[in-house]
This record gives structure tokens, sequence and C-alpha cells, in this order.
């Protein structure tokens, strides 16, 4: 298994302030967001987000954060008994906001379905938007983040690993994948190869 990484510390950092940027760009202010992160990375990035709206616009944006194991459509929980539920915690209430929904890869976009089914038990948003630090492609649902701090392309094989300060000690997002083994050439097929 070899390991590229492909965002650094400063990476990270610059990508969640271009995502502040833009989230205040098109909502024109920080008035009436809710950021919302989901467990357990993207409430990490939810916090950095709304610290970087406050920076910019001197007022602060509630964080609120969820975990959606419960409306997952992939019985993850239901066939891992040991899978152990964060809390989520919406305390502002919802009704009438825009959301930011906030998560670190985005992939599938099956996670962001079971997002918003858990967000409508708590209110009615104005908005749903997303922001993603990393969007791998490969959906199978009609989703798509309104902000993106990377697009990167993968291939099936590979795999997507983030890496935040809170929960591992560094920031950094690396591209996993599987060494490709050649085969050695079988001693029968060399003559064979050489008869013809």
């Amino acid at each position: 298994m070899q390991e590229r990484q492909i965002m650094n510390h400063e990476d990270v950092r610059r990508a969640l302030a271009r995502v502040a940027h833009e989230i205040l760009e098109r909502n024109r202010g920080a008035e009436g967001l809710v950021i919302v992160g989901i467990h357990t990375r993207g409430v990490h990035l939810a916090r950095r987000i709304a610290a970087n709206l406050a920076e910019f616009e001197g007022i602060e944006v509630p964080v609120a954060t969820l975990d959606v194991s419960l409306y997952r459509d992939d019985n993850r929980v239901r066939s891992q008994s040991h899978t152990k539920l964060q809390p989520t915690d919406i305390p502002m209430g919802i009704q009438g906001k825009r959301v930011v929904l906030v998560d670190d890869v985005l992939y599938t976009g099956r996670t962001i379905r079971a997002a918003m089914d858990a967000l409508v038990d708590f209110g009615r948003p104005q908005q749903i938007q997303l922001a993603i630090l990393l969007d791998r492609g490969h959906r199978e649902l009609p989703i798509r983040a309104d902000y993106v701090g990377q697009n990167l392309p993968t291939a099936f094989n590979e795999r997507v690993k983030v890496r935040l300060i809170e929960t591992d000690g560094a920031d950094e997002v690396a591209l996993i994948f599987e060494d490709l083994e050649v085969p050695e050439e079988s001693p029968e097929i060399s003559k064979n190869e050489q008869e013809a």
C-alpha cells in the first residue's frame, strides 16, 4: 500500500479560508447562517469555517453537530452493534435558516443524503448548502457541493484519508492506493512466445 500527500497543513488552511469567503459572497454576509458539521471530521472543519467567518465578518456564526449514522441507507450501523453514536447538537434551531452542511470528503453522496434526512427532523431550513474539503467524484446520488476545497478525481480502488489536528495530530489529505504487483513471467509462456 502506498500513500501520497495531496494537501498539507497550509493547503487545508487556504482551502477552508477560500470556502469561508465563498460562503460569505454567495450569502451576502453571515446573517442567518448556521454551520452544521457532520461527525467526525466535518465537525472540526465546520468550527474552523465558522472561525474564519467570524474573523472576516466580525460576527459569530452558530455551529451545530450532526450524527447521520441512524439515517444511512447502507445499514452500516445496523450491522455493527459496536458502532458508537456521536451526539447531535443543534441548540439554535434551523427553521428558516440557511444551513451550510460541512463534511471532509464527498464520494457517493450517501452521507449527505442521510444528513439532509436528519436535518429535516430539526426543522425546515430556508436553504441547505454543502461545503466539502475534498470532492473525489464517483457519485451514486445526484448531489453536488456548493463549496469545494479541492477536487480530486480518484480511481475506485483508491482511498482518501483526511487527517486533522483535532483527531489525528496533523492536517493533511492523502491518497492511498494498493501497490500494483506485476506477475513474474512464467517460463512456459516465455517458451511459447519464443516458438511463435
